[in-house]
Order: structure tokens, then C-alpha cells, then sequence
């Protein structure tokens, strides 16, 4: 998976360069370019159509919240992350309702950054490229997890978590030994999270045949 190009809406320099350096550290993202009004904002992203924008509220032209609304009229797809100091209920509501995948409040630590481009990026890789949805598929969108007592006996919903986000931060097909020496669990505990995955249809499993002994087990989310 190619990585997803991101605009930086921000009218105040310094603002921008800090999360321009956040945005470098996050794998999986590529910075496609800035904006400091909402005008020159507009013709970039219309151009560029990239996956998403982080989007200032407060522009010397309009505010975010108006560019916002322009480019949900005209369909333009890029999903849009909100990085503002206004926190009024209204605007987060309205934000919301709009369809932002965030909303960060300045200032704000890179961990809180760092967390919500990752949920970003696990969302789009749980996502189907083309077909029709499932269920399951279609809770993951709205945040709906599946309950604990969904997994058989012996899995817990911790552990699972931590397989899942070692498989999104890897982005590329592993076995199991080299997952667990990346999440720091036994290799026969990742082994088994893995093969619950691939039955369920979360993970699929590609062998890989040496010159001599078993195929090799690779790994990759679907």
C-alpha cells in the first residue's frame, strides 16, 4: 500500500512546522503540501486530491469549518482530520456532523497526533477495495469492536489488540516469528492470534517454499 498524502492547512508558521515534523515521524504518510488560507487551500486540494487534510478553524480568509463545508458539496473525498484551538460544542458538533475522522485540540503532544493518523491508517486498510461490505467491515468504520466474549478461549481482547496494530505498523506480509519479536509476545502466542485471524477472514496467509522443509507462513491484514 502506497503511502496516503496528506495537506497541511495552517496559517501560523510555527503551528505548521511542528506538525509538519509530527507528520514526517508517522510511517505510512507523505506530506503532499500546505495551505495558510482557505482559498489557496481550496485549488491545492482540488488539484492534488489527497487522502486527507489536517485543517486548521481559523483562516485569514474563511474559517476551516467553511472550506470544510465547500468541499463536502462538491464530493471532493479527501477525509479531513480537524487541528484547531476552538473546542465550543457547536464546532466540534458540527465537525462531527460533516464527517471529520478527528478533532484535535492546541496545543497538543505528538502521541495525540501519532494516534489519531494510525487509527486513520488502520481504517483505511480494513477497508475493502472494492465489492460490497460486511458487517464486521462496516463496525470497524464506525468504531463498533467486537466483544471479548466473541474469542474462543484463551484469546483476550488486549493481546488481540496489540497483534492487530503490530501487523497496520509492519504494513507488509511477516511471519509469525518476525511479529513477535516486534510486539514482544512468544512467538507461539502471536502464532495462534494469527491463525484465529486467517479463519475469521482478517488476515490472510501466503506460503512461501524454501529449497528444503515446510513452506514458510507469511502473514498480511486483508
Amino acid at each position: 500500500m502506497a503511502n496516503l498524502s496528506v495537506i497541511i492547512v495552517e496559517d501560523d508558521p510555527m503551528v505548521l512546522e511542528i506538525n509538519k515534523n509530527f507528520l514526517n515521524k508517522v510511517k505510512g504518510f507523505v506530506y503532499a503540501g500546505e495551505a495558510s488560507t482557505g482559498k489557496e487551500a481550496y485549488e491545492k486540494i482540488a488539484q492534488l486530491k489527497p487522502d486527507l487534510i489536517l485543517l486548521d478553524m481559523f483562516l485569514p480568509d474563511m474559517s476551516g469549518m467553511d472550506l470544510f463545508l465547500r468541499l463536502r458539496k462538491e464530493r471532493i473525498s479527501s477525509d479531513i482530520i480537524m487541528i484547531t484551538a476552538a473546542r465550543d460544542v457547536p464546532t466540534v458538533q458540527e465537525a462531527v456532523r460533516l464527517g471529520a475522522f478527528d478533532y484535535l485540540i492546541k496545543p497538543f503532544r505528538f502521541e495525540r497526533f501519532e494516534r489519531a493518523l494510525q487509527d486513520y491508517l488502520r481504517l483505511i486498510k480494513q477497508q475493502p477495495v472494492s465489492g460490497i461490505y460486511a458487517q464486521q467491515e462496516i463496525d470497524n468504520i464506525f468504531g463498533h469492536k467486537e466483544d471479548e466474549a466473541t474469542l474462543p478461549k484463551g484469546l483476550n481482547d488486549i493481546t488481540m489488540k496489540q497483534i492487530l496494530e503490530g501487523l497496520v505498523e509492519i504494513s507488509a506480509p511477516v511471519t509469525s516469528e518476525q511479529l513477535a519479536k516486534n510486539v514482544g509476545m512468544a512467538r507461539v502466542t502471536v502464532r495462534k492470534y494469527l491463525d484465529f485471524l486467517a479463519n475469521t477472514g482478517k488476515v490472510t496467509i501466503d506460503l512461501k517454499y524454501g529449497t528444503v522443509g515446510r513452506p514458510t507462513k507469511y502473514y498480511s491484514l486483508k
